[in-house]
């Protein structure tokens, strides 16, 4: 195949999970179910939250901002593989796939960000809980929030300008159901050393480094509640963190999961798959997993259904 200027592809082929027309109804309800679950689900977490004076405190303002993080992500890719399926098409043009990068990257790295710096907050609040509502002040709540935003804008900036410079060779097929950087990068018919090495500096930075600051954070934490002599304390303690500990587990082993596939044989196709884990199923359970395992979120639902069904 012949390279040809970037400006000049008007658009890209996003294969399906399966090209089989009896499998496309089951896969459009399929998705289209988990994508109003994840929405609803989120948004009754920052409704939650909003309107209940018990939960104005910095873990469920950083929980907010999760929830608001997983709406957008989510609907970055599902809505236009739902499009594409109801109207049996595989065309998303290059300004969409750019853009689709641009803004699945930056969510993504917000959820990263907003993970470390939830980590934080109970590392405050188990190992220094006297000073907790001083050190987590509503100004420094506010200001971690506007740096990971910016911080994720800028990286995220970054890749796109980095995949701008990009020629692609005509009929381009990603074997994705979005335009995945990486899968992306993989098609170009120009060289791509310097964008791969960009990702691989990313992947340690922000990944690896990431998980270790959380850890470094749960290994203050562990080493807290050992000192609580009592066993109910360490047990309170210790189910403020669970939930956080869940979502941290989810999400990293799922992304771990897509660069494993990835780099496995017949990788393409495997890694649209395990993509489905953490742009989909993981913003789906967040909600579950914060609300049945938290009573303050539970109380606060609970409320807002009574006083919707009273209405």
């Amino acid at each position: 195949m012949i390279p040809v200027n970037n400006t000049q592809i008007s658009e890209f082929l996003l294969l399906r999970f399966s090209e089989e027309a009896e499998q496309q109804p089951l896969i459009l309800g399929l998705f289209l179910s988990m994508y109003l679950i994840t929405v609803f689900g989120n948004l009754l977490i920052i409704l939650a939250v909003s309107s209940d004076s018990h939960l104005q405190t910095p873990m469920y303002f950083f929980l907010s901002n999760l929830s608001f993080a997983d709406i957008c992500f989510i609907s970055t890719t599902i809505p236009n593989m739902l499009v594409n399926i109801q109207t049996h098409s595989k065309v998303i043009t290059y300004k969409g796939c750019i853009t689709q990068v641009y803004f699945s990257t930056l969510f993504a790295g917000l959820d990263n960000f907003l993970l470390i710096v939830m980590a934080y907050d109970r590392y405050v609040a188990i190992c220094h809980p006297l000073h907790y509502m001083v050190i987590m002040n509503p100004q420094l709540c506010g200001l971690l929030v506007l740096v990971i935003w910016i911080i994720s804008a800028v990286y995220s900036l970054i890749q796109t300008l980095m995949l701008l410079r990009l020629s692609f060779c005509t009929n381009v097929e990603i074997p994705h159901f979005f335009c995945e950087l990486n899968q992306v990068i993989k098609v170009a018919c120009s060289d791509t050393f310097l964008n791969n090495v960009v990702i691989y500096i990313e992947a340690i930075l922000l990944s690896v480094g990431s998980l270790f600051v959380i850890l470094y954070s749960y290994s203050k934490i562990v080493s807290s509640i050992h000192k609580i002599s009592s066993a109910q304390g360490k047990y309170k303690a210790f189910s403020t963190c669970a939930s956080h500990l869940s979502v941290v587990s989810l999400f990293y082993f799922t992304i771990i999961g897509v660069y494993l596939c990835s780099a496995a044989p017949h990788g393409p196709s495997s890694s649209a798959i395990a993509s489905v884990m953490y742009t989909v199923v993981t913003p789906m359970l967040n909600p579950f997993i914060y609300s049945l395992r938290n009573k303050d979120i539970k109380r606060a639902l609970t409320t807002i259904i009574v006083m919707k069904t009273t209405k």
